[in-house]
């Protein structure tokens, strides 16, 4: 039903996706009307918002609609239990690793397969993991968190099915490895000597020693996890590869590691914004990654949707007005205080922090 803006009230559900004159929805179906979102419609000079019908007990009568799914709060809600569910399974196994047990391949599917259905079908669910994270367990929700990330890689690359799930399979894996190296130097919050960083560098040597007799994985994602901290310039290691030498599934695994350990607070660096993260993928890192790759992970971070509502690194807020797809992480931006329209591209000491959602 179309309701009147003024006889709309927080927390109903928009029933389908909203344009005005634009590429992209303004608001997704499912979204859950906040305050902020009846500003944008204003802004936006929307006078009229399709939304879920009420019963009389206030309840949505069309409660059995597949698409009530989508339905934000009660997704997060439900993958953020499962998601540190599957972090302290996780952090068992490692335990296990560390004591000298071999790896359940059956056990690692079932940490991680609940989670992917998620997130494949709501990609965005990738810029809380770094919230979730902390640095004590970092390490363990690195693992979970960069087989998501190159699940939804992997998706946007178009894999089918199966070989996404072998990729995200992959991405728990690749550190696996980490369970032979002494806590003394993994947990080390200083400098690491030379000695040490040999040593944290043979950890895909022991990763690919864990899982190379494993059945279900394919030939290919063993070799992707032996390989993911190599670089295309044969910076990486641990042998130095190059460019013809170096998986495609490596390098997925390798974008999603890079990614997620940037955006997360560690024991010794503190947390960065994913655009900005992204950007130095893309530019100081140039030609180390397949641009295939980059390019993907760009396309999923900075899709942004015009009236999407951002905060600025100078903690000014703000709405998306244009997105130069050639710069998709630095668009014109109306400030929310001054009405001003600030172009990210010409003012490129400031960046998007964060995406600002229901708060």
């Amino acid at each position: 039903m179309q309701v009147p803006i003024s006889e709309l009230r927080l927390g109903r559900v928009i029933s389908e996706d909203i344009f005005s004159n634009t590429q992209y929805p303004i608001f997704f179906k499912g979204t859950v009307i906040s305050y902020e979102h009846l500003h944008v419609f204003n802004a936006f000079n929307i006078s009229k918002v399709p939304v879920y019908k009420e019963a009389s007990n206030g309840d949505l009568t069309e409660v059995t609609d597949d698409s009530l799914t989508d339905v934000q709060p009660e997704a997060i809600l439900t993958f953020k239990t499962i998601y540190f569910n599957a972090v302290e399974q996780f952090k068992r196994e490692f335990k296990n690793w560390e004591a000298g047990a071999k790896v359940d391949i059956t056990k690692a599917r079932a940490i991680i397969l609940p989670l992917i259905d998620i997130v494949l079908e709501d990609r965005t669910i990738i810029f809380d993991l770094n919230e979730y994270s902390n640095p004590k367990d970092y390490l363990y929700h690195h693992c979970v968190a960069t087989g998501l990330i190159s699940a939804v890689l992997a998706q946007k690359l178009n894999y089918d099915r199966g070989l996404t799930l072998q990729i995200a399979i992959g991405g728990l894996l690749a550190d696996c490895g980490m369970a032979k190296i002494h806590p003394r130097i993994r947990d080390k919050k200083t400098t690491l000597t030379e000695q040490e960083f040999d040593e944290v560098q043979k950890h895909p040597i022991y990763s690919f020693n864990m899982i190379k007799d494993l059945t279900i994985l394919k030939e290919t994602m063993k070799e992707a996890i032996f390989q993911h901290h190599e670089r295309l310039n044969g910076s990486g290691y641990p042998n130095g590869e190059k460019i013809a030498n170096i998986s495609i599934f490596a390098q997925i695994i390798a974008v999603a590691d890079v990614f997620h350990a940037m955006t997360c607070e560690r024991l010794y660096r503190s947390k960065q914004s994913s655009f900005k993260v992204i950007e130095m993928i893309n530019e100081s890192e140039f030609g180390k990654f397949d641009i295939k790759v980059v390019r993907a992970l760009i396309d999923v971070v900075a899709d942004l949707p015009i009236g999407t509502i951002v905060e600025l690194s100078n903690l000014e807020r703000g709405e998306v007005m244009f997105v130069n797809k050639f710069a998709p992480t630095r668009p014109l931006i109306k400030l929310n205080s001054t009405g001003e329209i600030f172009d990210l591209g010409k003012n490129r000491t400031f960046y998007i922090s964060r995406i600002i959602t229901n708060e």
